[in-house]
């Protein structure tokens, strides 16, 4: 559940045994990602406290990349975040800017997350007590003005009762995926949730598994999504894991 002020909380960490939730200050972050075209190099994103206390938030760039078909947050220092540390206001704003400072040129498109963390508040902590603090997973991503589209190849493969979708995208721009199906050829559908299920990254492979028991070993099977280039149904062929 998404919205133009990043309500959905994407990570969410409980504390047990932590502070006090009374009056705990309430992070939003806005815009839900962040779209950089060359020459551009920065962009901003606000945080804003709506709550009745002080809080304070830590900003954090991460490399992003897929790595055997998962998402890998690896540090970085070609992109960071100015501050990295923000103290919050009782329903104030502030604004922390991303900027790209690595010499080189980009190519294509790269690809970063910014984590933004809303920190314990020591002085409120009380034994016994639950509270939820945030971490907000925002897109970051730097690209040049003529990049490839996603060129997005499908495979499905069936090992035991788990079957494995896969999106190998040999373009440049990534393809952001939602409300993933799978429908073997006698109709048994296999849902991987109806919101976000992931990006294809440019240049990357990623994959998803889970388990279906039933769901035929061959023959084809059809893949329907939501992408930000619009819906997408096709037909690929179901093979056994290799």
């Amino acid at each position: 559940m998404c919205s133009t002020t990043a309500k959905a909380i994407l990570t969410a960490t409980l504390l047990l045994g932590a502070y006090s939730s009374a009056g705990a200050g309430s992070l939003q972050v806005e815009p839900i990602l962040l779209d950089v075209t060359a020459p551009g190099a920065a962009s901003t994103v606000t945080l804003r406290n709506e709550g009745t206390t002080p809080i304070e938030a830590q900003i954090r760039v991460f490399r992003w990349s897929i790595v055997n078909g998962h998402d890998k947050l690896e540090p970085t220092d070609d992109v960071v975040a100015s501050p990295p540390v923000a103290t919050l206001k009782p329903n104030g704003n502030y604004v922390v800017r991303i900027v790209r400072v690595a010499k080189s040129p980009v190519s294509g498109e790269e690809s970063y997350r910014l984590l933004v963390d809303q920190l314990p508040n020591l002085s409120q902590q009380k034994n016994g007590t639950i509270n939820l603090l945030v971490r907000y997973s925002i897109p970051v991503f730097f690209g040049t003005a003529g990049k490839q589209s996603p060129k997005i190849a499908w495979s499905v493969a069936k090992s035991g009762n788990n079957v494995t979708l896969t999106a190998n995208n040999s373009g440049e721009r990534r393809l952001r995926i939602s409300a993933l199906n799978l429908r073997d050829a006698s109709g048994k559908t296999l849902s991987f949730g109806p919101g976000l299920a992931g990006y294809a990254l440019g240049r990357s492979t990623v994959s998803w598994t889970k388990p279906a028991p039933g769901f035929a070993a061959n023959g084809p099977a059809t893949i329907s999504a939501q992408t930000d280039g619009g819906p997408i149904q096709v037909v690929a062929s179901v093979s056994p894991a290799r």
